[in-house]
C-alpha cells in the first residue's frame, strides 16, 4: 500500500522575513527603492495632506510611488492587481514595508500627481546625466499609439451623435410598447420578461441622456484643416487612430530619446493620431528638461531625427526655430533611394500575379508621363507629345510648367477613359510639372538633405535609438493600453512608464549603480 507524507493544515508556522534582504543591490526593485528614498524630494506632496494635528495618518507618498513604479515594470496597469500584489507578493511587501494601500488610494494617487510628475521626471533625468548616460548629440523622436479607457463606438461628429441619440430614443419607444404588451399577459415567465424589458429601457434612456448631456455641454472639435473632427462622449480629448492592428480610440504617446543609452529626455501624450504638429511641444519639453539639469543650449546644433509621419512644414519650421540639425524624410524618400532600386523584384512568391502590389489608382498621374530631354516635351502613356502651354503657372507659392496634349491626339485615344477624369467634357489632358528646386522651400531642402549618403546614414540611426524604447515599454513592460481618461491623467501614466524605463537604464548602465550596487 502506498504511503504519503502527512499534511496538517491546522499547524502554525512562523516564517522569518527580512524586508531589506528582499531588495538585492543590482535589481530594478532596489534601484527604485533607493532612488525614491534617497534621490527624489517628495515633500512636494505634503501640501495635499491636512492631518498635522487631527485625522488618520496617511500612507507615505514614497511607499505609493515605489509600488506603482515597480508594478508598471511588471506590466500591472490597474490598481486592483497592485493592491492584491501588496498582500501576496514578497517584493511588493518589502517596497511597501508591509503596508497595504487599497486600490482607490493607489488610483487616486496616480491620477492626482499632475504637478509633481514633471519634477520627478526631471530629477530622474538628472541622475542619468550624473551617471554619464546622456550623450546629448543625437535625439530621436517617435510616437506610440495606445488605446485609452474609452470606446470608439461613442465617437462621431455632432451630427452623427445627434442621429445616434434619436435612434436610441426610437428604441426606447419600441421597448416601451413591448413592455405594455407584456403587462397585459400573466404568468411567471412574462414577469421575468417585463423585468428584462425594464432594465433595457433604463439602459437605453441612460445612453440617450448621456449623449444629450454631452452635446449640450461641449463644442464640436475642429481639426488642423479647419473642419470638424470626431468627438468622443467618454473621453473627448482622445481620438481615433489607425494602427497596424486596427483603429483604436486613444492617445499618441511621444518620446524624445537620447542616442547614447536610449534615455527618454521628454515624454508627452497627444490626443491626435497625426504627428504633423508634435515637434514644437516635444522640442520645447526636451529643451526645458535638459536645461533644468544644467545643460546649456541643449538642442542648438544637435541632431534630431524622426520618421516620415513628422514631415510637415510646421515641424520643419520648428526645427529651424530651435536651430537643430533635423533629419525628417518625406513619405516618398525610399523611392528615390538607389538602395531600393530593385526592391520590386522581392515580392512574395504566393502572390504570383503581383496583384497585391498593383496600383489601385483609376487615372494616370504625373509619374506616368515621361520627359524628353532632347525635345523638351512631355510624352504621355500613349506615346504622344504634349506642348508647353504656360511656364508661369503658380499654385500656393509653387511654380510649375503646364503641358497640354493636342486635341487630335486625345480624341480617338484608347487610353482616354483612364487619362481624363471627365472624358465626355474634357477635350485634352493637361499636366503640371512643378520645379524640382523651389527657392526657399524647406521641404525641398530636407528632401535634398535626406537623399545624400550622409543624410541616409544619419537617419538610419533612428531605428536603433527610439524603436528599442517602445519595444521595451510595450512588449517587456506590457504598456499596450491606457487605463485613465483625459490628457492630463494619461500623460501622468505615460510619464510614469518613461520614468521606469529611465530607472532601468540607470540600474543597468549607471557607473555607481551597475557595478557594485548602490
Amino acid at each position: 500500500m502506498a504511503r504519503y507524507k502527512e499534511t496538517d493544515y491546522n499547524q502554525l508556522r512562523m516564517i522569518p522575513l527580512s524586508l531589506e534582504n528582499q531588495l538585492e543591490p543590482g535589481t530594478l526593485e532596489y534601484a527604485i527603492h533607493y532612488i525614491v528614498e534617497e534621490r527624489l524630494d517628495l515633500s512636494i506632496f505634503n501640501e495635499r495632506y491636512n492631518n498635522d494635528d487631527t485625522g488618520r495618518k496617511a500612507i507615505d507618498p514614497k511607499v505609493l510611488l515605489k509600488i506603482i513604479l515597480f508594478a508598471y515594470s511588471r506590466g500591472m496597469l490597474s490598481s486592483r492587481p497592485i493592491e492584491r500584489a501588496c498582500h501576496e507578493n514578497v517584493t511588493f511587501m518589502a517596497l511597501s514595508c508591509c503596508q497595504k494601500p487599497d486600490h482607490s488610494t493607489i488610483a487616486a494617487f496616480v491620477s492626482s500627481m499632475g504637478k509633481e510628475i514633471e519634477e520627478m521626471f526631471t530629477r530622474v533625468l538628472l541622475i542619468c546625466e550624473e551617471e554619464g548616460l546622456l550623450g546629448n548629440t543625437h535625439f530621436s523622436l517617435d510616437g506610440l499609439k495606445l488605446s485609452s479607457n474609452a470606446s470608439k463606438e461613442w465617437s462621431g461628429t455632432f451630427s452623427d451623435l445627434e442621429k445616434k441619440k434619436e435612434k436610441l430614443k426610437e428604441k426606447v419607444t419600441e421597448a416601451i410598447k413591448e413592455h405594455r404588451l407584456a403587462d397585459r399577459a400573466d404568468g411567471e415567465e412574462n414577469t421575468n420578461i417585463r423585468k428584462q424589458q425594464e432594465k433595457r429601457i433604463h439602459h437605453l434612456k441612460q445612453k440617450a441622456d448621456r449623449i444629450e448631456e454631452f452635446l449640450s455641454s461641449n463644442e464640436p472639435r475642429i481639426g488642423s484643416t479647419g473642419k470638424e473632427i470626431q468627438s468622443n462622449v467618454t473621453d473627448n480629448e482622445s481620438a481615433k487612430m489607425a494602427t497596424s492592428h486596427g483603429v483604436v480610440q486613444g492617445y499618441n504617446a511621444n518620446a524624445m530619446v537620447d542616442e547614447k543609452h536610449q534615455v527618454i529626455v521628454h515624454a508627452e501624450a497627444f490626443g491626435k493620431g497625426e504627428d504633423g504638429s508634435s515637434m514644437e511641444p516635444m522640442l520645447k519639453g526636451a529643451k526645458e528638461n535638459l536645461e533644468a539639469i544644467g545643460i546649456e543650449e541643449p538642442l542648438k546644433g544637435k541632431t534630431v531625427s524622426a520618421d516620415t509621419g513628422y514631415f510637415s512644414i510646421t515641424n520643419l519650421e520648428e526645427c529651424n526655430k530651435y536651430e537643430v540639425d533635423a533629419y525628417i524624410p518625406d513619405p516618398q524618400f525610399r523611392k528615390r533611394d538607389i538602395r531600393f532600386e530593385n526592391a520590386g523584384r522581392h515580392r512574395r512568391s504566393v502572390d504570383k500575379r503581383h496583384e497585391k502590389y498593383k496600383s489601385k489608382k483609376r487615372w494616370f498621374s504625373t509619374e506616368d508621363f515621361n520627359y524628353d530631354d532632347r525635345t523638351g516635351k512631355l510624352i504621355c502613356p500613349a506615346g504622344n507629345e504634349l506642348y508647353v502651354r504656360s511656364r508661369k503657372f503658380e499654385s500656393k507659392g509653387h511654380k510649375a510648367i503646364i503641358y497640354q496634349a493636342p486635341k487630335k491626339a486625345c480624341v480617338d485615344c484608347e487610353l482616354r477613359a483612364k487619362c481624363l477624369r471627365k472624358p465626355d467634357k474634357t477635350e485634352s489632358r493637361q499636366v503640371a510639372i512643378f520645379y524640382g528646386k523651389r527657392p526657399g522651400s524647406i521641404t525641398d531642402l530636407m528632401k535634398e538633405k535626406i537623399d545624400t549618403p550622409e543624410g541616409r546614414k544619419t537617419y538610419s540611426k533612428r531605428l536603433g535609438i527610439v524603436e528599442p524604447v517602445f519595444g521595451n515599454i510595450r512588449a517587456n513592460k506590457r504598456m499596450d493600453k491606457l487605463t485613465l481618461r483625459g490628457k492630463l491623467k494619461v500623460n501622468i501614466q505615460w510619464m510614469l512608464y518613461c520614468i521606469v524605463h529611465n530607472i532601468e537604464k540607470i540600474c543597468k548602465y549607471g557607473r555607481s549603480y551597475s557595478l557594485q550596487g548602490i
